[in-house]
C-alpha cells in the first residue's frame, strides 16, 4: 500500500515543500506541491515535481564506473574505486605537492548541506588553495562589490517590507534564484507585494515573465547596464532625490561619484542602449523620489556581461545613495542555522579579500570566498609549471559543459592526469572521467536547507529537516557525497572538519551526524528540528544595533579601480562587427544543465531553441523551427530558431546548458553548448569572469 510523506526539493533555492507518494515497493512514485507548507504555500515547479524521474531512472548511474584504455567505462567497487584514487592522489601529493590537486564544486553539491562544503575542507585538509565552482562563473560579481564598496552587516531593506523593488537582468519568476527576491513561490510573493503597493521597475531586454508585472520596464540591448545605471544614478543626483543625511553619515566620494556619471545623461544613454530618455528618468523618479524604501539588485544580465563587476558595484551604489538599508532599531532576521553575528547599522570597511593571501599562478588572481576564478581552471590545467593541476575532483558539477570555450576546456579535462566526477548521471564532464562515483539523490539522503543563504530564502528564522524518504534501487552502490571525502581523507591520513566542527576520523560518522553540526547554532536542538515535520519558524526579536561609535568607515562610492572601469565605460563605443547581441536566458524547466535527463523535461524542451524578435526574423527571411547558424568572433553553433514577440530587436536569446561535448552532440537530441561561442580571452579584472552575455554574434540560415 503507498504511503505518504513530507519533505522539501532540492534543486533550487526555492526549496519547495512537497508531498511525496511512496510506492508498495518503497521507491518514489510521485511528488505534489504541500499546500499546508506555510513557506512554499503549494508551489513546486515542473522539474521538481517530476524528480521521480531522475530517482527510478534506466539511465541513472548506480555504481563506481572506472574509464578504460578504449573510452568505455566498467563496473568496480566503491572500496576499490576509492583505494585507486587514493594511491593517484597521494603519488602526486608526494611528487608534485598539493597545488597539483584541484576541485571543481556544482550546484548537484550546494544543494546538499551534509556536503555542501565538503570538497573545500578535503582541499584544505590537504593543503591545496585550488578550490573552484560555478559561482565565480555565475554571478561573482557581487561578492566582488562587497569587496569593493563595503559592507552593512545589517543588510538591505528586505523585499516583503520594501515599497519598490529595481531587478537588472533577472528573470526570478523562471529561474527561481534572483537574491533580494522572494523565492517561496515567487509569483504569489510578488503579487502579494503588488498587492501591498510595492512597485517594480525591471530592466530586462526581453518582457520576462517577471517583467510584465513591471510598474516601470526598460528594454535595453544587452551589455549597457553600466551605462544605464550611471545615468540613473546621474539622473537621482542632478535632481537631489538622493538619502542626505544617509549619505551624509556613511558615504564617501559622493561629489567624485556625482563628476563621474554626469556625462550619462539620458539623451547619450538612450542613444546607445536603444530606449527613451523619458524611461530612464521614469524608473529614477519612481525608485528614489515615489519611493523611500526597497533595494536594487542584479542578477545574471549584467553580471554575464562585460563590466559586470562595475555594474554590480553600481547598483549597490544606487542602494547606498537612496539609503536603501535597514536602520538601528528595525528589526532584522538573525537566521536559523547561520552562524550568528551582531546586525550593525554601520560600514565595515571595504575587505578587498583577493588583495591578500594566496595568489594564482596566472594572471595573479586571488581568492574569492575562498576559491580561485574559475575562469582560470582551464590555464591551470593545460599550462606547464610548478603548480600545474594534473588532478580534479568534480563535486556535482560540469564543468565540460558551463565555462566558456568549450573545446578548450575539454581538452584541458582530457589532458589531466587524473579526472573523478561524483554524479548521478552521464554529464559530459562524466563522459571524459577516469572514475564516476554515484552518489545519493535528495530523497535518499536527510537534508537541511540551503543554510548557508538562509536569510535570502526565509524573511523570518526558519529552517527544517527531511529524513530520507527511500532507499536507493537494490543492488545499487551508491552514498551521501560526504563520505567519499571523508573515506579518501582517512586513507590519506588527514583530518577533516565541517563548518568549524571536527569530524571524528576514527569512526564514520552519520549524515545526521554531519548535519548535526550543521545546526549547532540553531535556536532549537537539532531533535526539535527533526521532529518538526513542516519545519520550525521562530519569532524573532532582533533588531539593528547602534554601529560602533569608533568606527567611522564609509561606503566607497568611487575607489580608483571603479573610477578606471567607468571612465572606460563613457568613452569606449563598443563597435558594432556583428548585428545582433546575444543575452543568457533562463528557462523554466532546467537549471542549467541539472534536469536534462528526465524523460518529461526532454519531452518538453529537447534542445535550446534560439529566440528572436518576430520582425528580425522576417528581415532575415526566417521561420519558426528553421534551422540558423549564430556566428560569434569565436566560433560558431546551430540551432532551431523560435519567435519571440517579447525580446527586443538587435537580440538573440539562447540557453545555456545543453548538449555534450563538442563533437558528439545530436541537436534534436541535446540541444547544443552556448559556451562554443564564448571566449576566455576576455576576463573581467578580480573575478576572471568571462563575457557570456551581451556578446556580438551573426545569425543566418543554415546552408542545407
Amino acid at each position: 500500500m503507498s504511503t505518504t510523506k513530507l519533505s522539501f526539493c532540492r534543486m533550487c533555492l526555492g526549496h519547495c515543500g512537497m508531498v511525496a507518494t511512496i510506492d508498495d515497493d518503497g521507491r518514489l512514485a510521485e511528488l505534489q506541491g504541500d499546500h499546508d507548507d506555510g513557506q512554499t504555500l503549494g508551489f513546486a515547479c515542473f522539474k521538481g515535481l517530476k524528480s521521480p524521474e531522475a530517482h527510478n531512472s534506466p539511465k541513472r548511474i548506480l555504481h563506481p564506473l572506472k574509464r578504460q584504455p578504449d573510452g568505455s567505462f566498467k563496473r568496480i567497487s566503491l572500496d576499490q574505486a576509492l583505494t585507486e584514487i587514493q594511491h593517484k592522489l597521494s603519488v602526486l601529493l608526494s611528487e608534485k605537492g598539493p597545488e597539483s590537486i584541484a576541485g571543481y564544486k556544482g550546484g548537484g553539491a550546494f544543494f546538499t548541506a551534509s556536503s555542501s562544503m565538503m570538497l573545500n575542507s578535503f582541499l584544505a585538509a590537504i593543503k591545496s588553495p585550488k578550490a573552484f565552482s560555478t559561482l565565480t562563473i555565475d554571478q561573482s560579481a557581487k561578492a566582488v562589490a562587497a569587496g569593493r564598496i563595503g559592507i552593512w552587516p545589517a543588510g538591505k531593506t528586505p523585499f516583503h517590507r520594501g515599497d519598490v523593488l529595481l531587478v537588472v537582468g533577472g528573470n526570478p519568476l523562471v529561474s527561481v534564484s534572483t537574491n533580494g527576491f522572494d523565492l517561496r513561490n515567487p509569483v504569489k510573493r510578488l503579487k502579494q507585494a503588488k498587492a501591498r503597493g510595492m512597485k517594480l521597475i525591471v530592466i530586462d531586454p526581453r518582457e520576462s515573465e517577471t517583467a510584465k508585472f513591471a510598474d516601470v520596464f526598460v528594454q535595453p540591448l544587452p551589455g549597457e547596464d553600466c551605462a544605464i545605471l550611471a545615468c540613473l544614478l546621474n539622473i537621482i543626483l542632478e535632481n537631489g532625490w538622493e538619502d542626505k543625511a544617509f549619505c551624509h553619515d556613511h558615504a564617501a566620494q559622493l561629489i567624485e561619484l556625482r563628476t563621474a556619471v554626469a556625462g550619462f545623461t539620458p539623451d547619450q544613454v538612450a542613444a546607445r542602449a536603444g530606449v527613451t530618455p523619458d524611461i530612464l528618468v521614469t524608473a529614477a523618479k519612481t525608485f528614489a523620489h515615489d519611493s523611500h524604501s526597497g533595494a536594487a539588485i542584479g542578477a545574471t544580465g549584467p553580471d554575464m556581461a562585460t563590466h559586470g563587476n562595475l555594474a554590480e558595484h553600481l547598483i549597490e551604489c544606487l542602494n547606498v545613495v537612496c539609503g536603501r538599508f535597514l536602520r538601528e532599531g528595525e528589526s532584522v532576521n538573525p537566521g536559523f542555522l547561520g552562524e550568528k553575528y551582531p546586525k550593525k547599522a554601520q560600514v565595515i570597511p571595504p575587505p578587498r579579500w583577493w588583495e591578500s593571501g594566496y595568489k594564482s599562478r596566472l594572471g595573479d588572481f586571488g581568492l574569492l570566498e575562498g576559491e580561485l576564478p574559475t575562469g582560470t581552471l582551464a590555464d591551470e590545467i593545460l599550462e606547464p609549471g610548478d603548480g600545474q593541476v594534473k588532478a580534479l575532483l568534480v563535486h556535482g558539477g560540469n564543468p565540460a559543459a558551463s565555462i566558456p570555450d568549450q573545446h578548450k576546456i575539454v581538452r584541458a579535462l582530457e589532458s589531466l592526469e587524473l579526472l573523478v566526477t561524483i554524479e548521478p548521471f552521464m554529464t559530459a564532464t562524466a563522459r571524459l572521467s577516469d572514475y564516476i562515483l554515484p552518489p545519493t539523490l535528495q530523497y535518499e539522503r536527510p537534508d537541511l536547507p540551503l543554510f548557508l543563504y538562509e536569510t535570502m530564502i526565509y524573511p523570518e528564522p526558519f529552517s527544517r529537516y527531511t529524513p530520507a524518504l527511500v532507499a536507493p534501487p537494490a543492488d545499487a552502490e551508491v552514498v551521501d557525497d560526504w563520505k567519499i571525502f571523508w573515506r579518501l581523507a582517512k586513507q590519506l591520513g588527514v583530518a577533516l572538519s565541517y563548518f568549524g566542527g571536527p569530524l571524528d576520523m576514527s569512526r564514520e560518522p552519520s549524515t545526521d551526524d554531519i548535519l548535526r553540526i550543521c545546526a549547532r547554532n540553531a535556536p532549537v536542538s537539532f531533535d526539535t528540528l527533526k521532529a518538526a515535520e513542516r519545519g520550525i519558524q521562530i519569532d524573532s526579536n532582533d533588531q539593528v544595533e547602534a554601529g560602533d561609535p569608533d568606527l567611522t568607515s564609509r561606503f566607497q562610492l568611487l575607489p580608483s579601480d571603479i573610477a578606471e572601469e567607468l571612465a572606460d565605460v563613457a568613452t569606449t563605443a563598443r563597435p558594432e562587427t556583428l548585428p545582433y547581441r546575444l543575452a543568457v536566458r533562463r528557462l523554466r524547466d532546467t537549471l542549467n544543465s541539472a534536469g536534462r535527463d528526465m524523460p518529461s523535461v526532454r519531452q518538453r524542451q529537447p534542445y535550446n531553441h534560439v529566440y528572436m524578435n518576430p520582425t528580425d526574423m522576417q528581415c532575415e527571411d526566417i521561420a519558426d523551427e528553421e534551422m540558423l547558424t549564430i556566428r560569434s568572433e569565436h566560433g560558431q553553433i546551430q540551432a532551431r530558431a523560435k519567435a519571440d514577440p517579447g525580446l527586443r530587436s538587435g537580440v538573440v536569446q539562447i540557453s545555456h546548458g545543453f548538449g555534450v561535448l563538442p563533437d558528439s552532440t545530436n541537436y534534436d537530441d541535446n540541444g547544443v553548448n552556448t559556451n562554443l561561442l564564448l571566449s576566455l580571452e576576455y576576463r573581467e579584472t578580480i573575478n576572471a569572469m568571462p563575457r557570456m552575455s551581451g556578446v556580438p554574434v551573426a545569425v543566418s540560415r543554415t546552408e542545407a
